[in-house]
């Protein structure tokens, strides 16, 4: 019997091998390779999961689409998702992304910022493909949908971002959900699953109940994501472990430790949390890792990752449930059991 996993993984493979061609096809063949298309291109080509593509062909073709129709705004998505990581890896001063070193590590903030932002620049022309593709109604409202895409990830950054510069200690689990919900849904799933499945009923979807899917799923991902960040290893995760410790990001198993701590342990966290990641020593993480153990934090956010996880399964059976079964189907479907399944 093949496993969840595997089929996942078969699934998102032959996502990332089908839009490959048109994403190297999006990038210029002139301009200036050196300090921005080259870069760009190698940060690219790195093998990211394809996910928020997946959830977005997969939508659309099990609402009766096809992959051409929904093609551009997929690309689209893939080239901001990848602008979004690289301007994420200068905020949070992160030192490695899909085991390799961030871009403003190897190339210097500048050149990192601006390839960032011409990944941003380069997503628009494919959405302008759309209007011959889709035909004006429909595009307008992808491009609505975009709107609102950019507006809720920007905003939730700014959430983020403002809680550490702000010494926001007094955090709740509901501030956490806001912040996930408008930083990590917008765009990891609400919107692959509402404009998949926009183009693939050609208007006809529930987006609402598609909205309510992809809260509960992209919301258990950012948990199992901020778990992993813990407990995984750099060859599995891509990236540095505990580096949200060392960037002092207020992850749902800090917000619980504050909640529970001691007095004094307390103090200490707050003691860490006014450091600079510079001044964060191996010492002090280890500590606050420690203290995560001793007060149960892990098993309270995998408990909450599990909480999300039982709300997805209702939604998917509300979107999707009156469809028949096909491959796009049940990767949507296996895809809320792996999501969490990879914390435990």
């Amino acid at each position: 019997m093949v496993s969840s996993a595997g089929v996942l993984g078969d699934y998102l493979e032959g996502v990332r091998q089908g839009i490959s061609g048109a994403l190297e096809a999006s990038l210029p063949d002139d301009g200036p390779r050196r300090s921005l298309y080259d870069p760009l291109a190698e940060f690219l080509g790195r093998a990211g999961k394809a996910l928020r593509p997946a959830i977005c062909i997969a939508a659309c073709r099990a609402f009766g689409g096809t992959t051409e129709r929904v093609l551009p705004s997929v690309v689209s998505l893939e080239l901001l998702h990848n602008a979004f990581l690289i301007h994420d890896d200068v905020e949070d001063g992160s030192r490695s992304r899909r085991g390799a070193p961030t871009i403003h590590e190897e190339h210097g903030m500048p050149i990192a910022v601006n390839v960032g932002d011409g990944l941003a620049a380069l997503a628009l022309q494919p959405l302008a493909e759309n209007i011959g593709l889709l035909g004006t109604s429909m595009h307008n409202r992808v491009m609505a949908e975009y709107g609102l895409l950019l507006r809720s990830t920007i905003e939730g950054q700014a959430m983020e971002l403002g809680w550490r510069r702000d010494r926001a200690f007094d955090l709740t689990s509901e501030d956490y959900l806001e912040m996930v919900t408008l930083k990590t849904c917008a765009y990891t799933t609400i919107y692959p699953l509402r404009v998949g499945a926009l183009i693939g009923s050609w208007g006809r979807a529930d987006l609402e109940a598609l909205t309510r899917f992809g809260l509960y799923l992209g919301a258990a991902f950012q948990v199992t994501d901020d778990i992993l960040n813990l407990t995984s290893t750099v060859e599995v995760y891509g990236k540095e472990i505990d580096g949200d410790l060392a960037e002092g990001k207020r992850t749902l198993m800090l917000i619980h430790l504050f909640g529970v701590a001691s007095d004094r342990d307390r103090e200490a966290l707050v003691g860490f949390l006014d450091l600079s990641r510079e001044e964060r020593s191996s010492a002090d993480i280890g500590r606050v890792r420690e203290m995560i153990d001793r007060y149960g934090s892990l098993e309270y956010a995998r408990s909450y990752a599990q909480g999300l996880t039982d709300g997805a399964r209702e939604a998917f059976d509300a979107s999707f449930g009156h469809l028949d079964e096909t491959p796009d189907r049940r990767f949507l479907s296996e895809l809320v059991e792996f999501v969490v399944d990879r914390a435990f």
